[in-house]
């Protein structure tokens, strides 16, 4: 995790990322690298631009990450739970009426039930990122003109996150693209 801050090197005053664990923890050997914000600017600025001049070919990738994405087979898995749920909880009935002990099938049922939770997650996540892909092609759409500065807002809208390593960034899209910038 990096923050920003304002740094004055040697009377030289400037706007940085560093790496907080060398920020909060004094005497750190982190060695990840300080990044001038203006290079992390342009670097962003750069890999927009690259993704609105390849605009074809980016939407082409989004256009199968989102049927990947709906192909998932979550609803069929759902369906399954469901039907398991529904005859153990018959079985618990039965075993419970005729005072057999039923915990190893209060137990599955416990199990499924957590599976199922998962399945259901799993499945919001996946429309939160198709929803974020869809954002990105309309985006792709909308602007036929290259970023000339930086605009902070839209990067917030369209990146997910930047990875520093120690002679480029990697910059990931919310849509799953990812682009190498070097710095």
């Amino acid at each position: 995790m990096y923050r920003r801050v304002h740094w004055n090197n040697r009377g030289c005053k400037s706007i940085v990322w560093r790496c907080i664990n060398r920020l909060e923890e004094k005497g750190s050997d982190c060695t990840s690298p300080t990044v001038n914000e203006q290079k992390l600017h342009n670097s962003i600025v750069s890999a927009i631009n690259k993704v609105l001049g390849n605009r074809d070919e980016f939407i082409t990738i989004l256009s199968e990450n989102i049927k990947t994405i709906i192909n998932e087979e979550s609803d069929k898995k759902l369906n399954d739970i469901d039907k398991r749920l529904e005859e153990l909880q018959k079985e618990i009935l039965q075993l419970a009426i005729s005072k057999v002990d039923y915990n190893k099938i209060a137990d599955e049922i416990y199990r499924l039930r957590d599976i199922k939770q998962n399945v259901l997650s799993e499945k919001a996540e996946r429309q939160g990122k198709s929803e974020r892909i869809r954002e990105m092609e309309k985006f792709l759409y909308e602007h036929d003109c290259l970023m000339r500065e930086y605009d902070d807002s839209l990067a917030r809208k369209l990146i997910e996150k930047v990875t520093v390593y120690q002679d480029k960034l990697e910059i990931e899209f919310k849509s799953g693209v990812k682009i190498e910038m070097t710095i």
